[in-house]
């Protein structure tokens, strides 16, 4: 039976953290250990957490005296884990039933896999009776080259981390999250473990994320999103370059994509009138972006956003240029 450790760091969610444990506990067909880690949380946290390793001896709990930050907090779990195999659950989410069954069979099954991944349901109000009945989903493996081209080509983050389930040994050949990357971080990790095992995607749900607002995700939306994205990718190919077949034409791809996801979002803004976001947006995108591919579009905008701004939404005639 497959051992997994998953890592709850919490910070003010002890409101969700009984919710979050219990979906870990009642996973099925494999021995699980939860490591829950409180980051000086003002709230009820410790009281929850306590009660829960009280009551199950599968759960363990540290506390901070003070605040070190959800990156820290996360590299703290990654050194206290060493079952085979590894998840961060962030404390506001929860696993599907099957979830870590299903993960760890494609794993022991594959061990070229270093990292499998599936669908989460997104929810502002999870309960169990969202997930799809059945314990089977298909899965694929795809070389960590194929799937890095894949993540190059979007410019974006694939990967739900809670339903990340990594090769224990082969986090601590890669080492731990980037201090320098507080909401990309996660993405550049996926790459990094990418470039040195194979990676499976169950296609199927594995977990819920819960949308409210304080997800952190909601401190970082247009250009602080787009600035961690480009800092992912352009950390990624510093470091781990050398490990693949063609790291330039792929570094390069990437950033075009991050630039046209800049570029599009500048348009939706001149039709929100919001001129100042725009050209923002615009000059964040010109370095990298593949403008030879729409050059109206291009010479459109600078014309556009070299003029005053005026009240009301401007419209755009070719938007899809």
């Amino acid at each position: 039976m497959s051992r997994i450790d998953v890592i709850v760091p919490c910070y003010q969610y002890g409101h969700f953290l009984r919710e979050c444990v219990d979906s870990v506990l009642a996973q099925d067909g494999v021995q699980v250990r939860v490591l829950v880690i409180d980051d000086a949380s003002p709230d009820n946290t410790a009281e929850i957490a306590s009660e829960l390793a009280a009551r199950d001896g599968r759960v363990l709990f540290r506390r901070h005296t003070v605040n070190h930050g959800h990156i820290a907090t996360y590299n703290e779990g990654l050194a206290w884990a060493d079952s085979t195999y590894l998840l961060v659950l962030d404390a506001d989410d929860l696993l599907a039933p099957g979830a870590l069954l299903r993960g760890t069979r494609l794993m022991d099954a594959h061990p070229e896999v270093g990292l499998i991944h599936g669908h989460a349901f997104v929810t502002r109000d999870p309960a169990t009776e969202i997930f799809t009945v059945g314990s089977e989903h298909p899965w694929r493996v795809l070389s960590g080259s194929a799937w890095i081209h894949g993540v190059c080509s979007r410019g974006m983050n694939p990967v739900f981390q809670a339903t990340a389930l990594v090769r224990t040994s082969l986090q601590r050949a890669v080492g731990g999250y980037r201090p320098e990357l507080p909401h990309a971080g996660d993405m550049e990790m996926w790459l990094r473990l990418a470039a040195r095992g194979s990676v499976g995607i169950i296609d199927g749900e594995q977990a819920c994320y819960r949308q409210h607002a304080n997800n952190m995700s909601a401190r970082y939306r247009g250009i602080p999103d787009l600035r961690q994205l480009r800092e992912c990718f352009e950390m990624f190919f510093s470091e781990c370059g050398h490990l693949l077949t063609d790291p330039q034409r792929l570094r390069q791809l990437a950033l075009s994509r991050v630039a046209r996801r800049a570029l599009r979002q500048s348009l939706k803004s001149v039709r929100r009138g919001e001129i100042n976001a725009a050209r923002e947006l615009l000059t964040f995108a010109l370095p990298d972006g593949p403008f030879q591919l729409i050059p109206l579009t291009r010479d459109w905008l600078v014309h556009k956003l070299s003029r005053p701004a005026r009240s009301g939404p401007d419209v755009v005639a070719h938007a899809s240029q």
